[in-house]
Formats: structure tokens, C-alpha cells, sequence
């Protein structure tokens, strides 16, 4: 495990949980309403959520994993194995079950949207409702991301390929960081010094590539599974979809999964929603489960 970050956020906690073969880290703020589990994407950790997790936590009880591969979670073998969409939403199933408090409202941004659903599905009694941010699925056009002739980015096949990121990115992981962020966001300042600071510290460590490895590579050649299990298992809980630049892109994906869908558009921001703007982006979520919970 890497040193502790220096950083910190008032009313945030620290913990670790053993499940499903490996420790995850993950934070937890606020004592009474119904619980909220937050999903980082790439390139990112739970310090994503660093200024969203105390508005939340007025009213709910709020928890930011880092999933296996990223943050200061476990880095699992050095075969990269383990790190696939499905291992990863089985983590999320035992670390709810862990914490004890579900079923739990769950947000999953960029990557982390694919997991969160497959976990949705797998596990419809550990959740409350599903909150997806500019996200989409394998199977359902996440496959178009890595389509350079058409529009795609070159960072998602080098990424997915194995021992490629750490063998070329050892000692420049603040550089890729720093590219990926001007290309994602366009709130001037979103991003600061320290927090790309942060976000460096956990990819630099040694295997700190497999999280990112793992899920890139199962999303490439996961679509059939996605769609076959999205046609077998719906979701059946009320589903927000949350875009920034890329709208409507999330909540088209999710039509396709789900019945109950609420669509809303952050403006003004890049992909990184919850970095670029965290009260809005808190307010959204906050309605969006405070309305799911008036309802049970």
C-alpha cells in the first residue's frame, strides 16, 4: 500500500475492507439518512469526490471506494488478472455487504459506470437507485471510445494492454495525468496542483496501472456479456443519468438498460463532473435519492 496522503477533507474517515480476495480503501462522512456510495473513474480515485462527500453527507450517509487497482486499494498480482468488470462489481457486492448498510444509492462516473451497473443487476436487493455519470456501457457504444478513426481516444487501447502502461509511463505518470485532465475537463482550476498531486501518488506506485489495465481490457471485449446480461436483468430501480460535455450520450446508454431513467445535463462543464462541479453536481444526486427515498 502507498503512504498516506497528506491531504485531507473535514468529516471524512479512512478505512480499509477485506472482500472478495483483496483490501479495498475507501472513506466514509455523515451518520443519519439513507447511504450513498460513490464510484471513481479514469483517471481517478476517490479523491474525485473530495468536494461532493461532505454536501451529500448533510443528509446522507456517504461512502467513496477506491476500486481494486486504484487509490490506495490493493494492487492485486502482477499478472494483472482480477481486474476485470465483473470481479470488480462482485467487490462492490461484499463491500456494501461489509458496511452493512444497504441497500445504497450507487454513482458511477466515466469507467466506473460499467461495474456499478453489472453490480445493479447482479445484486438488484443491495441497491437503491443508480446514478451513472458520463458514462456509457460495453456492448452499448463504449466500444466507440477506443475507434481512433472515428472520433476515439489512443489512451484506451494503450492503456488496456498488459504491462504496457507501467513499462512506458514509470516516472511520467504525472505527465499522462496531466494531458488526460486538459482533455477531460474545461472548468479553469478544477484540477489544482495539489490534486494532480494526489491522483499521481496512487498511479505511481508499483502495479498502480493494473486497476486501469483491467477494466479498459474487459470493457474492449465485454460488450456481449454487458448486453446479454442488461437483456436478461434490466434495471429495475430509478436511474439518473448525469452528463457534462459529452450529453446525451449517458442517459442514451442507459435508456437501453433501464425503465425508469432521469435525465439531467450539467452545463458548462467537461467530463469530470463531480471535479468540475460539485455542488451541482451533489444537488442533482442529493434530489435525485432524496426523491427515490420519499417513494419507498
Amino acid at each position: 500500500m502507498p503512504a498516506p496522503s497528506p491531504l485531507t477533507v473535514p468529516g471524512v474517515t479512512h478505512h480499509t475492507a477485506e472482500v472478495n480476495g483483496t483490501t479495498l480503501h475507501y472513506v466514509s462522512a455523515g451518520d443519519s439518512g439513507s447511504p450513498v456510495l460513490l464510484v471513481h473513474g479514469w483517471p481517478e480515485s476517490w479523491w474525485a469526490f473530495r468536494d461532493v462527500v461532505p454536501l451529500l453527507a448533510a443528509t446522507h450517509r456517504v461512502f467513496a471506494v477506491d476500486l481494486r487497482g486504484f487509490g490506495d486499494s490493493s494492487t492485486g498480482s502482477d499478472d494483472g488478472g482480477g481486474h476485470d468488470v465483473d470481479t470488480v462489481a462482485e467487490d462492490l457486492h461484499q463491500l456494501v455487504a461489509h458496511l452493512d448498510v444497504g441497500p445504497v444509492h450507487v454513482t458511477g462516473q466515466d469507467v466506473g459506470g460499467t461495474p456499478v451497473v453489472v453490480f445493479a443487476a447482479t445484486h438488484p436487493g443491495d441497491v437503491l437507485s443508480v446514478t451513472g455519470v458520463e458514462t456509457t456501457l460495453p456492448g452499448y457504444g463504449w466500444e466507440l471510445l477506443a475507434d481512433v478513426t472515428n472520433g476515439g481516444s489512443w489512451h484506451v487501447g494503450f492503456l488496456a494492454a498488459p504491462g504496457i502502461p507501467e513499462l512506458f509511463l514509470a516516472g511520467r505518470e504525472r505527465t499522462l495525468l496531466e494531458w488526460a485532465f486538459s482533455v477531460m475537463t474545461t472548468v479553469p482550476d478544477a484540477i489544482t496542483a495539489a490534486d494532480l498531486g494526489e491522483f499521481t501518488r496512487t498511479y505511481a506506485r508499483p502495479g498502480g496501472w493494473r486497476g486501469t489495465e483491467g477494466i479498459y481490457r474487459s470493457s474492449l471485449t465485454g460488450g456481449d456479456r454487458v448486453r446479454a446480461l442488461a437483456g436478461a436483468r434490466p434495471l429495475t430501480v430509478p436511474v439518473l443519468a448525469v452528463d457534462g460535455v459529452n450529453a446525451p450520450f449517458t442517459e442514451r446508454t442507459l435508456r437501453q438498460v433501464a425503465g425508469d431513467v432521469t435525465a439531467v445535463t450539467v452545463p458548462d462543464v467537461g467530463h469530470l463532473v463531480a471535479q468540475e462541479a460539485p455542488a451541482a453536481f451533489a444537488a442533482v444526486v442529493g434530489d435525485f435519492v432524496d426523491r427515490v427515498d420519499r417513494t419507498r
